[in-house]
């Protein structure tokens, strides 16, 4: 495409397409204390999204680039209500019973059609909005970030904007930050702390977050049982090295947790880091498991305990929370020996 000014487009209405950046990403912290010069906001337990609206054009998109459109007929409905050529970034959320559901929201993803729009009746989401990208057409992700929640307040004010969004809270108060910590019980993951000088910056993990839940991520990088009906999940991490070292096994699973975590199980493609290996039975038994490899690209959330063993496993089962279809294996902490 060449410059209106010249060549087969000259004359003719000029209009550059915008498109929607990588979102910023968060590192983990150890440290609930709000530093001076840092806003915090809460971790809502549910799907990063990043939509924009641009001339009758919707686009809603998950962390992983998967497109969602289809699968949330409520939120394109309410775009209605946003300014055009916006974007912004938040977090899908179902609200169940006064928790958050991350099950139904899962379970959402799977429709589309008159399916989808049976479910946003049964389950509807709200997006949760706590950043903006563009604001009738200006790119804001140069602004600062107190400058960008002066925007995006705004726009929730003047638009008067109602369900299915919905303003994240924001605060520069310590005693704010500790009340939030208290809300785990309604499904609250932690907190999320942003410099607010910081620009948004794609895919550079500049925002720090506080995991309240003691819960983790791992790969999944073999089972036992069967791949359809695994009894149990062994998992990894990938070290700095890239190779994908083990960090410890689950529980026996539910039958009926199985079977659902089966039906995203693949067997290997191709090569796999553990080929060859031998896995124990418990921590310090020299029983052998027998395992099915698969393959290494399915994210799960794990309650876990502090004790390790000197090679930096788990040296207990640890409890499957969920599969996160939401994360890649790049999007797991590094494996870190003790």
């Amino acid at each position: 495409m060449q410059h209106p000014d010249g060549g087969p487009l000259a004359g003719k209405a000029w209009r550059v397409t915008w498109t929607l950046p990588e979102p910023m990403l968060t590192s983990p912290t150890p440290r609930t204390e709000l530093r001076p010069g840092w806003a915090a906001e809460p971790k809502w337990d549910g799907y990063r999204a990043l939509l924009l609206v641009d001339a009758g054009r919707v686009v809603l998109r998950s962390r992983r680039g998967t497109e969602m459109v289809q699968a949330f007929p409520e939120v394109v409905a309410g775009v209605v209500q946003l300014p055009d050529a916006t974007a912004l970034d938040g977090e899908l959320v179902v609200w169940e019973e006064g928790r958050l559901a991350f099950e139904r929201l899962q379970g959402r993803l799977q429709h589309r059609g008159a399916g989808a729009v049976r479910a946003a009746a049964e389950w509807p989401v709200h997006f949760v909005a706590f950043d903006v990208l563009r604001l009738s057409g200006s790119d804001t992700t140069g602004w600062p970030y107190r400058r960008r929640r002066a925007a995006l307040e705004s726009v929730f004010t003047a638009r008067r904007l109602t369900a299915p969004w919905a303003l994240s809270p924001s605060t520069t108060d310590p005693a704010t930050v500790e009340q939030w910590l208290t809300w785990t019980a309604v499904g609250m993951e932690g907190v999320v702390f942003k410099r607010l000088d910081d620009v948004y910056r794609p895919s550079v993990r500049g925002w720090l977050k506080y995991k309240a839940r003691h819960t983790d991520e791992a790969i999944v990088g073999a089972v036992t049982g069967t791949l359809a009906a695994p009894r149990s999940l062994l998992l990894g991490r990938y070290d700095a090295d890239g190779r994908l070292r083990y960090a410890g096994r689950t529980v026996t699973l539910a039958a009926a947790v199985g079977r659902t975590v089966g039906e995203r199980l693949t067997p290997p493609r191709g090569s796999h880091p553990w080929r060859g290996w031998a896995f124990s039975v418990g921590w310090g038994s020299r029983e052998v498991l027998e395992v099915i490899l698969v393959q290494p690209d399915l994210v799960a959330e794990v309650g876990v305990d502090v004790a390790r063993d000197g090679a930096g496993r788990w040296r207990h089962p640890v409890r499957l929370v969920r599969i996160r279809t939401d994360l890649s294996p790049a999007d797991v902490s590094l494996f870190a020996a003790l």
